[in-house]
């Protein structure tokens, strides 16, 4: 291409257009199903239950330590079907691109989507773009929806919830959202913090058995959120213990020095599992044996005398209530 920025002929539909796609999307997102070039693509059906999801993503900076916003994309994709019991196979994306958009980030982009997307055996198999007058976005936003399938025994739900099951959170907390703050500048001290952007599918795919009563990746709003969300979906409440939860300390030292609270930030590479008492030793030791999941921990226990709370016990053997957050944490971490 013989331009270095998105111009708005790119959006039009016509020779700019089919350049684009077939010179940077077409090159890096290359299949047998993209290959097809059908209004829609076309892929052989299998038994069981599909499972879908949809996610945007407008994180700022699209380039931070440990990831990009193209990594990102399919990491929490590729999450949002591993947590539901699915195995990922199929992936579209969509591309809002800023007039003025240089060409290269765009490339160095859609590469980190093509080489994220082959680690996780997920192919990406239908896209668009659109291009937005300059001043009328932020660079680039993508749009992503993945598709998986459920294997027949698999149902996990927050409605499969008992008192006594274990809370099990696959490592240490907030790595992604003070990464992305302090890539913004915005941080008083610097700091060598990297996300932990990371597709999860290998991690958890060993642990999906029926004794195994749901799953969730703590993104927005932390561990927090996620088990404030759980305990009101299921009528029932969650006890942790403060002590037994992995905390990386570069990260609890800023957040002490900023007045944050690691339970209520983002991660986008850890999977909080609740299984049953009986399965618990064995997810744990599965997880610790996979280098994602190192840091394992078994934090807390589902509880019925506290429906709707998720309830902290301190190391001072106080009790604190943990909420689900009413305003804004971090904006644009995802």
């Amino acid at each position: 291409m013989d331009q270095d920025c998105i111009l708005m002929s790119h959006g039009a539909g016509g020779l700019k257009t089919y350049q684009l796609i077939k010179e940077i999307f077409h090159k890096h997102f290359a299949n047998p199903i993209l290959a097809q070039e059908l209004d829609a693509s076309l892929f052989p059906s299998a038994p069981g239950r599909w499972a879908m999801t949809t996610d945007s993503f407008v994180v700022k900076p699209l380039f931070f330590p440990g990831g990009d916003i193209g990594k990102l994309s399919v990491c929490g994709t590729v999450n949002d079907l591993a947590v539901s019991g699915a195995k990922p196979l199929y992936l579209t994306s969509s591309f809002i691109m800023e007039e003025g958009f240089p060409l290269i980030d765009l490339e160095k982009i859609v590469a980190s989507m093509a080489h994220t997307a082959r680690e996780a055996g997920i192919q990406i198999v239908a896209g668009d773009t659109k291009v937005v007058e300059k001043g009328s976005g932020d660079g680039i936003f993508i749009t992503t929806t993945g598709l998986g399938l459920v294997p027949g025994e698999i149902d996990y739900s927050p409605q499969h919830m008992r008192p006594g099951d274990k809370v099990i959170i696959s490592g240490p907390l907030g790595q992604h959202g003070l990464t992305i703050m302090a890539a913004r500048g915005s941080l008083p001290v610097s700091t060598s913090l990297v996300s932990d952007c990371a597709c999860l599918h290998e991690l958890l795919n060993p642990l999906h058995s029926p004794e195994i009563r749901c799953m969730r990746d703590p993104t927005r709003g932390g561990l927090a959120t996620t088990l404030n969300e759980l305990a009101l979906q299921s009528g029932l409440g969650f006890l942790l213990e403060e002590g037994a939860i992995p905390r990386d300390p570069a990260v609890e030292g800023l957040a002490d020095l900023l007045g944050l609270d690691s339970l209520y930030l983002a991660n986008e590479g850890k999977a909080v599992v609740i299984a049953s008492p009986q399965a618990a030793p064995r997810v744990l030791a599965q997880l610790r044996n996979h280098p994602l999941g190192r840091q394992a921990s078994l934090i807390g226990e589902v509880t019925g005398e506290t429906p709707g709370q998720v309830l902290l016990q301190t190391d001072l053997g106080t009790k604190r209530v943990l909420r689900m957050p009413a305003g804004e944490l971090l904006p644009r971490i995802c």
